[in-house]
């Protein structure tokens, strides 16, 4: 099976490597950019067909793959790949509203449930729920999915931030499902980590071949995402090789922890105020670190750090016998500290308090770009 992993992980990370530089001039030649305005951070337009990219070294990656392996249930998931990654594009290009947005998430999650039978109906004995009814898991399913999906878009506002996180999270999720022998999945783990490094490098340290991923890419990873969470947690494809013990609702948001969290606080925040849940704005985590000092990558390795601190915290307290229970009110507890209570505490004290103080300083010290080891990234990823 490890070889089947790297022919799928190698032959995306290629695809992408050898794509990108073509995609970057096209977008350039047709001004399919996205322009700087007073809500995002760049400064110049750059491409935005960075989802293209990922989308054709996933598809390769496991087209190569499945002469080897049995992918045929990534079919349907690549069909709903490619519907999200239209109408991304299309949103990218000419803008589309949210309304329409939604209405095509809503249909393309409830296309995968029905066509491969995989919905959220297995608690694993949480709040002593173990399997519930599908009238209540298929709709449980779509918002899950849907919540999801908006999540990975939402972070996207720093280089490097949403396929960072995705690299990290699929590293995470294709463990697990190596682990428990889900061949399907852990080809789609593989293929997404293939595809979004070169990506990454692009988009974190390219200076003339930096492109962003758009909403196309964002809604392709956020269907991804989705399915590896709803195959944890239905009982048609977890095959509970891992201790009884092990808080698999608990497991699934840790690793998902940062998207959800800030889209829960940003998009509740928002309905306070009395405006749309899905009004932009500049209250997201990434934003307060960048207006604290940080760079784009130093706010990527922050916000990443800190999810892998809620998915330590699971992981420690599952070890220690914590009960699926417990796991799941340590999540929810160390990701909202970590999210909300840091966003409103660096947001509303003094200059002078320590904790922001501490903050700015480590800010300050991820300012190294275009020079050093960052310049040298930055020449490899232009001309490759």
């Amino acid at each position: 099976m490890i070889q089947h992993i790297l022919i799928a992980l190698l032959s995306a990370m290629l695809a992408v490597i050898w794509i990108h530089p073509k995609l970057v001039k096209i977008a350039n030649l047709k001004n399919i950019v996205d322009c700087p305005d007073a809500r995002k951070l760049q400064r110049t337009p750059v491409p935005v067909l960075g989802g293209v990219a990922v989308f054709f070294g996933m598809v390769l990656g496991i087209a190569l793959t499945s002469g080897y392996t049995d992918c045929q249930s990534l079919m349907t998931i690549v069909a709903a790949m490619m519907i999200m990654l239209y109408v991304g594009t299309m949103d990218d290009i000419i803008g589309l509203s949210a309304k329409f947005r939604l209405i095509i998430e809503i249909g393309v999650v409830a296309l995968l449930i029905f066509t491969n039978n995989i919905f959220i109906n297995n608690f694993d004995g949480l709040w002593g729920f173990y399997h519930i009814h599908s009238d209540i898991a298929i709709p449980l399913t779509i918002f899950a999915a849907v919540g999801i999906i908006n999540s990975i878009n939402l972070i996207d506002g720093v280089n490097g931030l949403s396929s960072g996180y995705c690299i990290m999270a699929s590293l995470i999720f294709g463990t697990f499902f190596y682990i428990e022998g889900n061949t399907p999945m852990v080809i789609l783990a593989a293929v997404s980590i293939g595809s979004l490094i070169p990506f990454f490098m692009h988009n974190v340290f390219g200076k003339t071949s930096k492109m962003f991923i758009g909403d196309g890419g964002t809604l392709v990873m956020g269907i991804v995402m989705s399915t590896f969470v709803v195959n944890i947690l239905s009982s048609n494809t977890t095959l509970t090789t891992i201790d009884d013990n092990f808080g698999l609702v608990a497991f699934a948001l840790a690793v998902m922890s940062n998207p959800i969290i800030d889209t829960i606080r940003v998009m509740s925040a928002r309905i306070m105020r009395g405006t749309s849940p899905f009004h932009p704005d500049k209250t997201h985590l990434h934003h307060m670190f960048i207006e604290i000092g940080f760079s784009h990558a130093g706010t990527t390795v922050m916000i990443i750090t800190l999810n892998m601190v809620v998915i330590a915290a699971h992981y420690l307290t599952w070890y220690l016998g914590g009960s699926v229970d417990m796991q799941l009110y340590v999540v929810i507890a160390t990701g909202a500290i970590l999210n909300g209570g840091l966003y409103y505490t660096l947001r509303h004290v003094s200059d002078n308090n320590i904790v922001k103080r501490i903050f700015k300083a480590v800010g300050r010290a991820t300012h190294f770009e275009r020079k050093g080891a960052f310049l040298i990234l930055q020449k490899l990823s232009d001309k490759i």
